[in-house]
């Protein structure tokens, strides 16, 4: 198979990518060619057999050209033929007897007429070659713009133009028929070349232009594929896949042609399996057939009535007919466990690098993961209070002044870390105030004491009045003794 840079990439009529220029030994820089293999050994053909098989556009249509013996071309060669609408230009991609061959493949008759090979193609053919094919894609698009605007229900997928420029083919696709005569007109009008419009299948679109399969391989309708078979859902139903229409469609959007290609050796190996074997009847229960594994040659079994919730059991083919003889003898077996086939596993041994184990040198004994785990957690809840280093200075103070008053530790932490600041605040002072004061001391804390009487002056006449309460209630005690 080729590349997708031998089969799409062009450059002077040439592939470019393995640089094999188009005569690798697999024969995949040409697209739909066939392997010459005579051409590789030194044999002269007895009988010469003048007809030769051209390719264009790098193998996206071929056809049979009369070889006149004085152009003296050879497999391989770039040369001029003759057309109804002038010359085109293309290559020989099969020559001798081989030819033959592939004419009674396609059921061309040997004694019908055939156009000529005019001669080798030179310099100037291949430019002009190259400056056609390098506005394809342009007029693609703009003919694309222009059936849009005329609303017709198709789609152009691909446009050849002749060697000589003077014709372009126009692949198109449609769900049925196209009136394009008024599409011609605009075409005319806009390339001024002739202009022939051809309708393809879908399937003939992606084998024009090309493409990478899921399989990573470049797709097969445009490499070697000729025939496409109808494709249906059955296809995959016989080999066990699932009807998944993103998987099973292709390039094309139809089912992809290789559904076909083991659909035979699966039908075969199905031929072996008993028929109406979906239900068996037991003691237990009815089974009901939930999968086939064809390669195994295995049915498996799930009981109706735990509705695909159980386990499944696996039966050979000569167990299933014997339960389905016994079936219809009226006899029922008790369970399927005991039918079963029991499946080895296959264990691997993991191979040895000459480490020892070290698991048990780094792991901690149970009790002490445990007490790192709750130290861990204790940390963590420690950090989660928004007043850290509050917490921590005093939690230790708490426990030795207020171990009787469980109540206090409930309420919230931040008004219990306001209150402390303050009581703090509170005693610093006052020790402060006990100590001798210098005269220097004195001065700077008067200043800071009269900024503060306007924020303090609440507070001070509310301790005043609790004084001035205690004071009454202690003269009131007095006088009662």
């Amino acid at each position: 198979m080729a590349c997708a840079g031998c089969s799409v990439n062009l450059k002077d009529g040439q592939p470019i990518g393995c640089r094999s220029n188009g005569n690798c030994s697999t024969g995949g820089c040409n697209r739909l060619n066939t392997y010459d293999w005579l051409a590789t050994m030194e044999i002269e053909d007895v009988e010469t057999f003048n007809v030769v098989e051209v390719s264009f556009k790098n193998g996206a249509r071929k056809a049979f050209y009369y070889n006149q013996p004085f152009t003296r071309a050879a497999t391989g060669d770039m040369v001029v033929v003759d057309t109804q609408s002038g010359c085109d230009v293309g290559r020989i991609s099969l020559s001798g007897e081989l030819v033959r061959l592939q004419m009674r493949k396609k059921r061309v008759p040997e004694d019908g007429f055939f156009p000529k090979v005019i001669r080798k193609a030179n310099e100037r053919d291949l430019e002009k070659l190259d400056e056609v094919r390098s506005s394809e894609i342009p007029t693609m698009i703009r003919a694309r713009a222009i059936a849009r605007t005329l609303k017709l229900n198709m789609k152009i997928g691909d446009v050849e133009f002749q060697g000589d420029g003077k014709k372009a083919t126009f692949y198109y696709t449609a769900d049925g028929r196209v009136d394009f005569r008024e599409l011609i007109r605009h075409f005319a009008k806009e390339f001024k070349i002739k202009i022939e419009m051809r309708q393809i299948g879908a399937r003939q679109e992606s084998a024009r232009v090309g493409g990478l399969g899921p399989c990573g391989r470049e797709l097969c309708c445009s490499t070697w594929l000729t025939s496409y078979r109808t494709v249906s859902t059955a296809a995959a139903r016989y080999q066990n896949l699932a009807i998944n229409q993103a998987k099973l469609s292709g390039q094309c959007g139809r089912l992809k042609c290789c559904l076909n290609y083991e659909l035979d050796t699966y039908m075969e190996a199905l031929s072996n399996f008993p028929e109406d074997a979906e239900k068996l009847k037991t003691k237990h229960g009815i089974a009901v057939l939930v999968k086939t594994d064809i390669f195994k040659g295995l049915m498996y079994y799930g009981y109706e009535h735990e509705h695909g919730r159980g386990r499944m059991y696996a039966l050979d083919l000569e167990q299933v007919r014997s339960v389905r003889e016994k079936n219809r003898r009226g006899e029922f077996p008790d369970d399927l466990a005991v039918l079963q086939v029991l499946q080895e596993i296959e264990r691997t041994e993991e191979p040895d690098f000459g480490v020892g184990d070290v698991t048990g040198v780094i792991e901690l004994p149970p009790e002490e993961r445990h007490r790192r785990k709750k130290k861990k957690r204790n940390r963590d809840r420690d950090r989660g209070g928004r007043n850290e280093p509050q917490n921590r200075s005093e939690k230790p103070n708490e426990q030795t002044q207020k171990p009787d008053a469980p109540s206090e530790k409930r309420e919230g932490g931040r008004g219990k870390s306001r209150g402390r600041g303050r009581n703090r605040g509170q005693r610093q002072d006052g020790d402060k105030s006990n100590q001798p004061k210098t005269p220097e001391a004195q001065a700077p804390k008067q200043q800071s004491g009269e900024k503060k009487e306007g924020g303090g002056g609440r507070n001070r006449g509310k301790n005043r009045r609790n004084r001035g309460r205690g004071g009454k209630g202690k003269g009131g005690e007095d006088k009662q003794d």
